[in-house]
């Protein structure tokens, strides 16, 4: 069976199946040909892995990511960041990190920064006179950023995968690992815009046209208060914390930026109705994958495995991060979530690795494979905004790339990066 479904499942990637196609079709054909189990189980199955209260936090946050924008608030962001860094050397790269580091806290999602924000600083920047593929690689690196600095979609599905951690730890532990991209991302721009010669940089602005500036992006920097205030506080759980989101993000488009229409929403509606669409599909046919990878006791043999290389926790988790560094440089970052973490959660519990410092790892390392070529999902985004050639733009993100996996190997050592804030909060394991 096991050697069924994974056989198949790299053929369907090879001629160039969807993931979630890949892995429906699968695992289709593994219980079909084992025959020892009903096909009845492929629906249960499918519709199981869908069938979760706390899931319903994706489609609340996808919305609200995707009303925020359309009202507006990602120009004011851009105001608000341009006037704080743009005068720096390297400045427009600075504020386009800066920004996606403000927008992660609405979105919670690589895919929506690139996207969106993303797509708006490549421009800019391209404009200024930056080159149009570095340009691409550094918005595509900063919309990395997304998922790490909470609200994250990733962080929601990982604690629905594993009940060892809750979604209020994750996203606290996120905190830091976000902070940290962003200033190696700033120290990469800083040193490429000076061996590369870029001037370009806006004027100084007084203290005043910051504190405007700030001022209108106040509506933009609430919501990620709202959002974890409410679930420390124990106001709401990160499911309705979500749909608190959606409420706020129609109040600041109809009220106060005033972009919100009832023309404009039904458009915004189905556009987040099939990102969500497409994200539960995947949600649902990696159930059904990680089912039968149980079943074929994969996991079992992946810990036997690892168990007879080492039992030290440091060097079982550089172990892991490599692995799931090159399983994330072909998988989606959903499906390798609800794959991988029933198989290696049980093998950092058992040589003692802290649930949350290794959840955090893991969901930076899936992060930053969307970055990684071949399969990088948000480079693909890139290069169909920007229309860029895609090997350009690969060599081109080597460099972020590289500042990322840094950040990477200084949470897998250092454990209080991830840490010190949940345990500040009690929210530690």
């Amino acid at each position: 069976m096991g050697t069924t479904l994974t056989v198949t499942f790299l053929i369907g990637l090879f001629i160039g199946f969807p993931v979630s196609f890949a892995m429906g079709m699968s695992g289709f054909l593994a219980l079909l040909i084992d025959g020892n189990l009903s096909l009845l189980t492929v629906p249960q199955r499918f519709f199981n892995g869908i069938n979760s209260f706390p899931l319903m936090a994706v489609p609340f946050f996808i919305l609200a990511a995707d009303l925020m924008t359309a009202s507006g608030i990602t120009r004011t962001l851009l105001t608000f960041s341009n006037n704080l860094v743009g005068h720096i050397r390297g400045g427009l790269g600075h504020v386009n990190i800066l920004t996606s580091m403000l927008f992660a806290g609405i979105s919670g999602s690589a895919l929506a920064d690139a996207a969106g924000p993303g797509a708006i600083e490549m421009r800019m920047m391209h404009r200024a006179g930056y080159d149009e593929y570095y340009s691409a690689a550094l918005s595509a690196a900063t919309a990395t950023i997304g998922p790490i600095i909470p609200p994250s979609i990733i962080m929601v599905i990982y604690a629905i995968t594993d009940n060892k951690v809750t979604i209020a730890g994750l996203f606290l532990a996120g905190v830091v690992p976000g902070i940290l991209l962003g200033i190696a991302l700033s120290i990469t721009n800083h040193i490429i815009a000076i061996r590369r010669h870029y001037l370009f940089r806006s004027p100084l602005v007084t203290w005043r046209e910051r504190l405007l500036s700030m001022g209108r992006a106040v509506p933009a920097l609430l919501m990620p208060a709202i959002i974890i205030g409410g679930i420390l506080s124990g106001v709401f759980t990160a499911t309705e914390a979500s749909a608190v989101a959606v409420f706020y993000a129609v109040f600041v488009g109809f009220f106060i930026t005033k972009h919100l229409t009832l023309r404009t929403l039904p458009k915004v509606v189905v556009q987040s109705a099939l990102i969500t669409s497409a994200a539960l599909l995947i949600v649902s046919m990696a159930s059904l994958f990680a089912a039968i990878l149980t079943l074929a006791q994969v996991p079992q043999a992946v810990a036997a495995f690892i168990a007879g290389i080492s039992r030290d926790p440091m060097i079982v988790n550089v172990l892991i991060a490599i692995f799931v560094l090159i399983c994330g440089m072909f998988i989606d970052t959903l499906p390798a979530v609800i794959i991988l973490v029933p198989i290696l959660a049980p093998i950092a519990d058992q040589v003692g690795l802290n649930p949350l410092h290794f959840a955090m790892g893991i969901v930076l390392n899936l992060t930053i494979g969307m970055i990684t070529p071949p399969v990088g999902a948000v480079l693909f985004i890139m290069t169909a905004v920007g229309r860029l050639q895609f090997d350009k733009l690969s060599r081109a993100v080597m460099p972020l790339l590289l500042a990322e996996l840094v950040v990477l190997a200084l949470v897998i050592y250092f454990p209080a990066l991830s840490l010190t804030v949940p345990r500040w909060l009690g929210f530690t394991h």
